[in-house]
C-alpha cells in the first residue's frame, strides 16, 4: 500500500471516477487539495469570481453531455453558504454536481473558529449526501459514496466537507485497488410494460409526455424510436424539450401556463390518455389539476418511487430508469406489431400536426422600441438546429421556450425548478467547458444579466467563447407582469438615467440604466447593441463570427419595449394571449416546418 495525504487520494479518485474539470476558488481552508490537484497536473480548473458562479458552471457542464459530472471547490464558511444555490438547482432538476469544501480543524468546529460553519447540516435538505469528513481514513469511502449516490436512482447533488487537518493527515491508500461502486437504477417489469401497453392501445387519443429524465438517462432516440412505432404524439415537458425534434411530425408542442406551445395544450386538452416518462408533473406544466387531468388516464414512469402520487394518483405507476423503460416499451411494442399489429394512430396524429402548423404566435413586429417576439424570431434564422441554448427565468426564458426551435437533447439547458436569477451566464460557461466545438447561445433578461455578470471576466480569461444574448428592457419584467394583478408597479423598475451615458451617440438608451457594452467589454468580452428589428440578425451572426475570432463571451444587448406581456394563465384553457395569434405564418415566419416521418 501507498501512504498518502487524503486529498492526493480524494485527487486520484476523482481521476478514476471520469474527472477531468474543476471549477472553483481556492482559500486557506481548502490549499491542501488545491496543492494535490496542481502536484497531479491533469484536473483543469477554472477559476470563478463568485463560489455561486462556480456552482452553476459545474451544473452547466454536467448538463452539457451524459455521464457528466461537474465539480464545484471552494473553501470554509461562505463559500460553502455560497453554494447553497447551486445544490437547490442541482437537487431540483435531478442533476449531479459534486461540491467539496474545506473546513476548520475537527477539533475547533464546536469553537466559533474563523469561517467554521455546519456547512454539512445547511446542505443536508438540498443533496442526496452532505457530509463532513472527520476522520482521514474514511475519505476514500466517502469519496466512493459520493459518486454511487449521484449516478443511483433520482440523480442528485452531494456535499463533502474536509477540515484542513483531516485534509493534511496521511492514510494508506492504492488508487489501483479502487472501484467505483455499482450504480443502482430500478428498471420496469414486462408485466408493468404490458400493463401500460394495454392502456395505451385502448385510448383513441393518446400522448406521451416526456420528462427530462429521459435526457438524463441518454434515452431521446428510445423515445423516438417507441413514438413512431406506436404512432403516438410527443408533448416534452421544459425539462424534456429536446428528447424529440421540433420538426418531428410527432412533436406535438409543449404543454402548460408559461413555457408551452398554444398547440401543445390544445393537444394535452384533446387528449384522453397520457403516459408521462421521467417528468414530474411541474405545476407550470400542468396548471390547474382539476383541467389538466380531467377526462384522461394516467400512466406515471419515474426513477425515483416517492415521486409517483406526488402530485396526483395516476391509474398505473412504474419505477423506473426511463432508460431501462423504454428499451422494454420498444421490445414489447415490437412483439405485439408483429403478433398483432398495433392500433393506427395516424388521424389523431395528423390532428395534432393540423394544429402545430396554424395555432400561431405573432413573432414579425416591426415597431421600434423591439417587440421581444422579433428577437426569437431572428434567433431562428440566424442560429442552426445544433445551436444550444442556455437560460434560467423571467419572461426572456418563457418567451424564448414559446417562440424558439429545440433540435437535440441537450441543446435546451435551463434551470427549470429553481430559475435563479444570475444562473445563465456561469451555466453557459460551464457547457462551453464541457464541449468548446458547440454552438452555445445564453438568454437572458438584464436582471438575470446583472446578477452575475462578473463571471464574463472568466469567458475571457479561459477563452469560453458563447453568444449571450441580452434583452434589455430595464425592467424586473415577470415581476412586473405578475404585479399587475395587485394593480401595481412597485421596486421592479431597473431604468435610471446613467451620468456617464452619452444622449448624442446613444439616444435609444436614454433611461435604460446600465451601460451593459461598457460592462462587458471592461470585463474582457465583445458587445454589440441593437436598437432596429432589421439589425438582430446580423449582429447575432456577427457576434458568432467573434466569438470564434476572439474566443471570448460575445453580447449581443437588443433594446426592448419597456413593457412586454408574455402569454400565460392558470390552466391550459385559461391563458391568456397578451399579442398577436394567427394561422398565418407570414406573421410567423419562423415556424418550424414539420418534416416527413
Amino acid at each position: 500500500m501507498s501512504r498518502m495525504r487524503t486529498v492526493d487520494a480524494a485527487v486520484a479518485i476523482l481521476r478514476r471516477e471520469g474527472i477531468t474539470n474543476l471549477f472553483g476558488l481556492p482559500g486557506a481552508a481548502i490549499n491542501p487539495f488545491y496543492s494535490a490537484v496542481r502536484a497531479d497536473g491533469e484536473l483543469r480548473h477554472t477559476l470563478a469570481r463568485h463560489v455561486e458562479g462556480a456552482a452553476h458552471m459545474a451544473e452547466g457542464y454536467t448538463r452539457a453531455a451524459a455521464g457528466n459530472i461537474g465539480v464545484c471547490v471552494g473553501t470554509s464558511g461562505p463559500a460553502g453558504t455560497d453554494m447553497i444555490t447551486g445544490l437547490y438547482s442541482a437537487a431540483a432538476d435531478s442533476i449531479p454536481i459534486l461540491c467539496i469544501t474545506g473546513q476548520a480543524p475537527v477539533a475547533k468546529l464546536h469553537k466559533e473558529d474563523f469561517q467554521a460553519v455546519d456547512i454539512a447540516s445547511i446542505a443536508k435538505p438540498l443533496s442526496k449526501m452532505a457530509v463532513t469528513v472527520l476522520e482521514p481514513a474514511q475519505v476514500p469511502g466517502v469519496f466512493a459514496q459520493a459518486f454511487h449516490l449521484m449516478r443511483s436512482g433520482r440523480p442528485g447533488p452531494v456535499l463533502i466537507d474536509l477540515p484542513i487537518d483531516v485534509q493534511l493527515a496521511e492514510i494508506e491508500f492504492d488508487i489501483d485497488t479502487y472501484e467505483p461502486l455499482p450504480v443502482y437504477k430500478p428498471a420496469a417489469t414486462r408485466a408493468q410494460v404490458g400493463k401500460a401497453l394495454d392502456m395505451l392501445f385502448a385510448a383513441e387519443r393518446p400522448v406521451l409526455v416526456a420528462g427530462g429524465g429521459i435526457i438524463n438517462a441518454d434515452a431521446s432516440d428510445l423515445l423516438v424510436e417507441f413514438a413512431e412505432l406506436t404512432g403516438t404524439p410527443v408533448v416534452p415537458t421544459l425539462m424534456g424539450w429536446g428528447t424529440i425534434p421540433d420538426d418531428h411530425p410527432l412533436m406535438a408542442g409543449m404543454a402548460g401556463i408559461q413555457t408551452s406551445h398554444r398547440y401543445g395544450n390544445a393537444t394535452m386538452l384533446a387528449s384522453d390518455f397520457v403516459l408521462g416518462i421521467g417528468n414530474r408533473w411541474a405545476n407550470r406544466h400542468t396548471g390547474d389539476l382539476d383541467t389538466y387531468t380531467a377526462g384522461r388516464t394516467f400512466v406515471h414512469v419515474d426513477i425515483e418511487p416517492t415521486q409517483i402520487g406526488r402530485v396526483f394518483a395516476p391509474d398505473l405507476g412504474i419505477t423506473s430508469d426511463a432508460k431501462a423503460a423504454l428499451e422494454l416499451f420498444v421490445e414489447v411494442a415490437r412483439e405485439r406489431a408483429a403478433a398483432t399489429g398495433l392500433p393506427d394512430r395516424s388521424a389523431w396524429a395528423h390532428e395534432c400536426a393540423d394544429r402545430k402548423s396554424t395555432m400561431l404566435r405573432k413573432t414579425h413586429y416591426d415597431q421600434v422600441p423591439i417587440k421581444p417576439h422579433r428577437v426569437y424570431e431572428e434567433m431562428n434564422r440566424a442560429f442552426g438546429p445544433d445551436t444550444r441554448y442556455v437560460t434560467t427565468i423571467g419572461l426572456s426564458q418563457i418567451a424564448a421556450a414559446q417562440l424558439l426551435h429545440v433540435y437535440k437533447p441537450r441543446n435546451w439547458i435551463n434551470a427549470g425548478q429553481a430559475g435563479p436569477l444570475g444562473w445563465t451566464v456561469p451555466a453557459a460557461l460551464g457547457v462551453v467547458a464541457a464541449d468548446p466545438t458547440q454552438n452555445v447561445v445564453g438568454i437572458s433578461g438584464d436582471y438575470d444579466f446583472q446578477f452575475m455578470i462578473e463571471e464574463l471576466a472568466v469567458g475571457a480569461q479561459f477563452n469560453l467563447p458563447y453568444v449571450q444574448v441580452l434583452v434589455n428592457n430595464a425592467y424586473l419584467g415577470l415581476i412586473r407582469q405578475a404585479q399587475r394583478n395587485f394593480d401595481m408597479d412597485f421596486n421592479v423598475q431597473l431604468s435610471f438615467d446613467n451620468i456617464n451615458a452619452d444622449d448624442d451617440a446613444l439616444p435609444g438608451l436614454k433611461g435604460y440604466g446600465v451601460d451593459h457594452v461598457k460592462v462587458a467589454e471592461g470585463l474582457g468580452c465583445k458587445a454589440i447593441r441593437v436598437f432596429e428589428p432589421d439589425g438582430i440578425e446580423p449582429a447575432l451572426i456577427e457576434a458568432r463570427r467573434m466569438a470564434d475570432e476572439h474566443k471570448v463571451p460575445v453580447i449581443v444587448e437588443i433594446v426592448l419595449e419597456r413593457v412586454t406581456n408574455i402569454a400565460m394563465g392558470s390552466a391550459l384553457d385559461n391563458m391568456t394571449e397578451f399579442e398577436g395569434v394567427t394561422s398565418d405564418t407570414a406573421e410567423a415566419p419562423t415556424t418550424v416546418v414539420t418534416r416527413a416521418l
